[in-house]
């Protein structure tokens, strides 16, 4: 796992410029690769590449990069990990100079082309490859989005990288505020593919690539998901559910067997749901010798999940290890957030990430995660729910459905608890009061993808706390003509949710402590399996996720797993509240909101009055405006306009 970088000035630029750039370029990247920093330029084209080094397969110097290909002709640095590079080595049949997956997936590109090489490969990344032949710079970004790729065509320089800290030390490049991308992120507490926060700078989308050269670019999708998931369900699987699990089962040992392939220490992280429980399940079955496994829990009830981690790890086996999460280490961490996370980034589960990456990467280098298993297999208790309130609401007037939002959201969230409290503890979602309350607001949809929208959004309205904003900010829906409900809210989700927040969380968290983090239950084979299998499959008994605990059950006994979902949440609510008041009060203060002159400060004040009174929960509103503000506040804009 690297860092990458890259600039083409196609005017030309004397070598000793070149070699500034990229060096200062990499020199940002350098906690995504401790081990190694590489540079490649050529003066005749203007072109300069970069790489900073995370040695993980091959740790000898045949796996330096930038790397050129046996024939000269191709040049790669390249973030990632290639799982099934053995069997593209033999496919190549070429002599290799070592054992990298880098040198096999750019001798893969000399054979089969960038679409062969890309069809061939399974596993994460984004990389850059130059032919310097034809004069073409390729990038590229796997198939659902685990490796992010920043990018910028401004006059005459391109320029790409990791991440967009890299960029920012270019010269005369234009980082200009986008207020659009600034909605956007206010709603989905992320910046979504392929907006990034500067207006003239783009993050390429996942299972997509790149052809650019002097006389323009080209975007080209080699994977396409909304495509593959239509088919998938116009095919669907209808077989037993025992041998749907027989192959899930069969499958997923494959894809864990391959991300264990490590020739640095590995682990994993395990809370003790479904998806992280199996994935250590598989690891274990897998290993002759304990799998070491980490997993952070809280102070506060109602949060912590270490008891049903360290459960599941003493039944498998584990080497466990456990860490308990204070509101003085959030406080400690608050500070470095912007620095971590680079671009304005809201989900405050990741504090939780980057501090279990911290302990993990104390004993491992590489570690492997459970993420994807909601998404791509029906886990999300919002999938049913919409179904089953659209399916209720749909014949009802607007009129009457507004009027019964108000109602519901004049009820303060407390009042809601007290009402909720006879629903017996496993029954019961946790916030049950703020869940009524956010739910009261689909009742003013058009529809379940407007629920969708709804129920995600932090700020529902963005264009009236950024009064300039005429447009919404809005996400819109990857195609999904033929698709049932609960397959076109899926199909969102890992189009939007997944790649933009949970992926980028666990990427930058990792990245900066050096831990690669590996996710086989996102391999693109059982995303493609998942997509075959018809939602009764997935779904029943009010239950998500069927054929993924049909296979946990053959290793870890049910009472181990089921509760109900927690997710990875954090008490942000009483911290804002408590220790966090003071740090809350001066980013949110009128002074500073109006003398940044972006929010409405009015509205701002409203909003932090009610939640420190206790008379309404915004915490997760907050929290995307105050990762805002700190961001802004650690590296200022030349310009809000």
């Amino acid at each position: 796992m690297c860092g990458i970088a890259g600039v083409w000035m196609f005017a030309g630029a004397r070598e000793s410029v070149l070699h500034t750039c990229i060096r200062s370029m990499t020199d940002t990247l350098s906690h995504r690769g401790p081990d190694g920093d590489g540079h490649w330029v050529d003066e005749a084209a203007g072109l300069a590449l970069g790489h900073r080094r995370l040695a993980i397969i091959d740790l000898s110097e045949t796996g330096v990069q930038p790397m050129t290909s046996s024939n000269g002709r191709f040049v790669i640095t390249y973030n990632g990990e290639i799982y099934n590079a053995a069997e593209l080595a033999a496919e190549l049949a070429v002599p290799l100079r070592g054992s990298s997956d880098t040198e096999i997936l750019l001798e893969a590109v000399s054979r089969f082309g960038i679409d062969g090489a890309l069809r061939r490969a399974n596993g994460m990344f984004a990389f850059a490859v130059f032919d310097r032949e034809t004069r073409i710079l390729h990038l590229a970004r796997d198939r659902i989005g685990i490796k992010p790729l920043y990018w910028t065509r401004q006059g005459g320089t391109v320029a790409f990288a990791s991440e967009l800290r890299a960029l920012r030390v270019v010269p005369a490049l234009d980082f200009t505020l986008d207020h659009e991308a600034v909605a956007a992120y206010l709603r989905h507490a992320c910046v979504p593919a392929p907006l990034s926060i500067f207006r003239h700078v783009a993050k390429l989308q996942p299972g997509r690539r790149l052809e650019i050269s002097a006389e323009g670019t080209r975007e080209i999708t080699y994977w396409d998901l909304p495509a593959l998931a239509v088919e998938g369900q116009a095919r669907a699987d209808r077989r037993p559910a025992a041998e749907i699990a027989d192959e899930l089962d069969s499958l997923l040992r494959d894809a864990v067997q391959r991300q264990m392939v490590s020739d640095v220490p590995l682990g994993a992280f395990l809370s003790g749901g479904i998806d992280s429980s199996t994935v250590v399940a598989l690891m274990q079955r897998a290993s002759s010798q304990p799998v070491r496994t980490f997993s952070i829990g809280f102070a506060e009830e109602g949060y912590n999940e270490a008891d049903h981690a360290r459960a599941v790890a003493r039944h498998l086996g584990t080497d466990h290890t456990e860490l308990t999460l204070s509101a003085s280490d959030a406080l400690s961490l608050i500070p470095r957030l912007p620095e971590i996370y680079d671009e304005p980034f809201a989900d405050s589960s990741q504090l939780p990430t980057y501090l279990v990456s911290c302990l993990a990467r104390s004993a491992v280098t590489v570690a492997l995660s459970g993420d994807g298993g909601d998404e791509n297999f029906a886990g999300y208790v919002r999938y049913q729910g919409i179904e089953r309130i659209w399916r209720a609401v749909r014949h009802v007037p607007p009129v009457l459905r507004q009027a019964a939002a108000r109602g519901v959201v004049a009820i303060p969230p407390a009042a809601w608890d007290m009402v909720g409290r006879p629903i017996p503890a496993r029954l019961r979602p946790a916030h049950f009061g703020d869940k009524i309350v956010k739910a009261a607001g689909l009742f003013r949809a058009d529809g379940p993808a407007d629920m969708y929208r709804r129920l995600i959004t932090q700020w529902p309205e963005p264009q009236v706390l950024i009064p300039p904003v005429q447009a919404s900010g809005e996400l819109q829906a990857a195609s999904a003509a033929g698709l049932d409900t609960v397959s076109r809210l899926r199909l969102m989700d890992m189009t939007g949710y997944l790649p933009d927040d949970i992926l980028t969380k666990v990427d930058r968290a990792s990245m900066a402590v050096g831990l690669e983090v590996r996710v086989p239950l996102l391999d693109h084979r059982v995303i493609e399996f998942a997509w075959r299998l018809p939602t009764e499959a997935l779904i029943g008994g009010g239950r998500g996720k069927l054929p993924l605990r049909a296979v946990l059950d053959r290793y870890v006994p049910w009472e181990l797993i089921d509760r109900p979902k927690m997710g990875f949440g954090v008490p942000i609510g009483g911290w804002l509240r408590g220790p966090l008041r003071e740090w809350t009060g001066d980013l949110l203060s009128p002074a500073v909101v109006s003398r940044q002159g972006l929010f409405d400060p009015t509205i701002v004040a409203r909003y932090l009055d009610e939640h420190l009174s206790g008379r309404r929960n915004w915490q997760y509103a907050l929290w995307t405006l105050l990762q805002f503000q700190a961001w802004q506040q650690a590296q200022p804009l030349a310009s809000p306009d």
